[in-house]
């Protein structure tokens, strides 16, 4: 999975800066992983022109991909991630095992965050839809984690983000925020029910209150 690239030609397609990176994969073997690029950025509503008239900017929607393949597993996609939050210059991946919302007892808080972990938030945010990929088969994803659990991944990227200069220092980032060499930060054993954060970069400076 070339991640780091395709998000690369995204923000390059864009041209906005990014807020964040997040993915999303159903608990099953060979599911397809879904990346949601979420971007800082507003658009007008219409491209109608009224003079003296001002026209309602909308928040850009995020775009979706996804990547997939033969013996795809949870370990490869976090592999993937890290190499792309680490070349974008992200200052951690946080990663969430969550449970089958489709259960009883479940709050219906967990079935709210598992729709919009999958892309599915038309009838709340009907402004500000997800933009790409295939959404019958996101729908198809998100029913097989309401009974199987899924897997969520989180980073913002300093390269490409509006993130850059805001933060700790950070000796491992290039001029442009990101990072050229491989990530030396490898994935851990699934946690079920808790929350992972990969801690990215370093600084050989001193640092004073």
């Amino acid at each position: 999975m070339q991640i780091f690239d395709a998000v690369s030609e995204q923000i390059s397609a864009m041209g906005l800066p990014l807020f964040a990176v997040s993915a999303t994969r159903a608990e099953w073997p060979d599911t397809p992983l879904l990346l949601f690029l979420h971007w800082h950025g507003f658009r007008r509503a219409t491209p109608l022109q009224l003079n003296g008239v001002p026209m309602p900017a909308r928040a850009v929607p995020s775009s979706a991909l996804q990547f997939d393949g033969p013996g795809l597993s949870s370990t490869a996609a976090e592999e993937a991630l890290l190499e792309a939050a680490w070349r974008l210059g992200a200052w951690q991946l946080e990663r969430q095992q969550l449970r089958a919302c489709n259960t009883a007892g479940a709050p219906d808080s967990e079935a709210f965050a598992c729709r919009l972990a999958f892309g599915d938030n038309a009838s709340d945010y009907p402004d500000e839809p997800v933009l790409g990929g295939d959404l019958e088969l996101r729908l198809a994803q998100m029913a097989l984690a309401a009974q199987r659990g899924y897997q969520q991944w989180l980073f913002q990227p300093v390269k490409g983000g509006v993130w850059a200069g805001i933060g700790p220092a950070d000796d491992s980032l290039g001029a442009d925020g990101g990072r050229q060499s491989d990530c030396p930060v490898r994935p851990s054993p699934p946690a079920p029910g808790q929350r992972v954060v990969y801690q990215l970069g370093h600084h050989n400076r001193l640092l004073l209150p």
